[in-house]
């Protein structure tokens, strides 16, 4: 009952209904015309999961042929996803990310406004993907990120991780860490991917924007922005370069840190004790440890002069079909997210497969509720009110990971100071909305 009450926090937070999920997909296609659905997805966590679903689903649809590829993790898929179009080898179903893409690919997007999870979406769930009164994305799932914790290692350090709100706090706890990196048997407190421009440049960006921008489509709006809250971007990322794993022992040598490096080689392995990611590395840690799996802890990410102790939370991608498609093509494509989403099925696959916390109602029973640490811990902080809105989905094209992110580097490695990468941000972004 208590994780039952945790995910309808979370609806209240992001200012959701209630409700319950009736609909399902179809249990067989309409159409009996063979049919092929490429998927062109971005989310690696996702992928085996995807690829169960896609089999259970053409068990039951022997006319729907569903083809899958991934690409994302360290790749960058908006930049991929261009290429797919632009070789003619379109797929029917792709992802956008938020009010910047729904205006780029609008000429290629289905009207969704007609399918049935329509009104089972969470109040806001769908803003960052209408135009014009039309819905042209399906929410993947609801996020969220911070500094994720071995809790372990925090226990043998003496460490109690419920008392770190502020920046203060989080510098005050890593130091502690350093100073026992031996015993602990880490290498060091943070490994930071600084190859992954997407962790930097859109999702810690985020904690310092956020305030200042308040919401996606509000970001999307803006023409410039005033950076704030750079100072507190700048210690962040000097906490993590300080304390953080150096493949070379040279700051540089940071940027060559993946997400499978952080994520899989250091923090599964304990051999950090803090990454900045979200719930999606649930599987990817599980996978190496299921000891660590289960006992992860998340932290917020601090920002001084603001909100202590909120999470960002958000929807990370959209499900969009390619509006281009034959009529058959694109209803087979429609029924299987449908059928993924809402079918008892699709939605037992969506919590214990997937790992998604879900942007839909319909999941309240006992039996659909997350199963991972970081999840849980989202649900709490959902439940305590302690969020922030993900404004990076607004952001102009390319901003946050070719400009910022780009310059986050440069700033890793000595060759841009802050003022200058400061100064680049604020230009950048009002060249983009010319």
């Amino acid at each position: 009952m208590k994780k039952i009450k945790k995910l309808t926090a979370l609806a209240c937070v992001l200012a959701l209904g209630t409700g319950l999920l009736a609909g399902c997909g179809s249990s067989s296609s309409s159409d009996s015309k063979n049919v092929t659905v490429n998927i062109f997805q971005f989310k690696v966590e996702a992928k085996t999961a995807l690829e169960k679903a896609v089999k259970d689903y053409e068990s039951n649809h022997p006319n729907v042929t569903i083809n899958v590829q991934t690409v994302g993790g360290g790749q960058d898929y908006g930049a991929a996803l261009k290429s797919k179009f632009s070789s003619g080898d379109e797929p029917t179903i792709y992802n956008i990310g938020g009010p910047q893409d729904t205006v780029d690919w609008k000429n290629k997007l289905e009207d969704l406004s007609n399918q049935p999870w329509i009104s089972k979406a969470y109040d806001g769930t769908l803003d960052a993907v209408k135009k014009d009164g039309k819905v042209y994305g399906m929410p993947f799932d609801l996020e969220g990120y911070g500094f994720i914790y071995n809790k372990a290692i925090f226990a043998k350090a003496g460490i109690d991780a419920s008392s770190i709100k502020s920046y203060a706090d989080l510098e005050k706890a890593v130091q502690t860490l350093d100073s026992k990196k031996s015993a602990l048997g880490i290498d060091s407190v943070f490994a930071l991917p600084g190859k992954e421009t997407w962790v930097t440049g859109l999702h810690l960006s985020n904690a310092v924007l956020a305030p200042e921008l308040k919401d996606g489509v509000s970001a999307f709006n803006a023409k410039t922005i005033d950076f704030k809250y750079n100072d507190a971007l700048k210690k962040l990322l000097d906490l993590q370069i300080k304390y953080g794993y150096k493949p070379d022992g040279t700051n540089k040598s940071i940027n060559s840190v993946d997400y499978s490096t952080q994520v899989e080689q250091k923090f599964s392995l304990s051999k950090v004790a803090i990454i900045q990611q979200g719930n999606w590395i649930y599987g990817t840690v599980n996978g190496v440890d299921k000891d660590l799996a289960k006992n992860m802890g998340l932290l917020p990410i601090p920002v001084d002069g603001v909100k202590d102790g909120a999470v960002p939370v958000g929807v990370p991608m959209y499900w969009a079909i390619n509006k281009d498609k034959d009529t058959a093509t694109k209803k087979a494509a429609e029924d299987f997210l449908n059928w993924l989403y809402t079918s008892d099925k699709g939605k037992q696959m969506i919590i214990h497969d997937f790992q998604f916390i879900p942007a839909f109602k319909g999941y309240e029973a006992s039996n659909l509720q997350p199963d991972d640490p970081i999840s849980k811990a989202i649900l709490q902080y959902s439940n305590d009110k302690n969020t922030i809105p993900w404004v990076f989905m607004g952001y102009p094209t390319g901003w946050g990971q070719n400009k910022l992110g780009a310059d986050i580097q440069k700033y890793i490695s000595g060759d841009l100071s802050w003022d200058q990468l400061v100064q680049n941000a604020k230009d950048n972004w009002a060249a983009a909305r010319k």
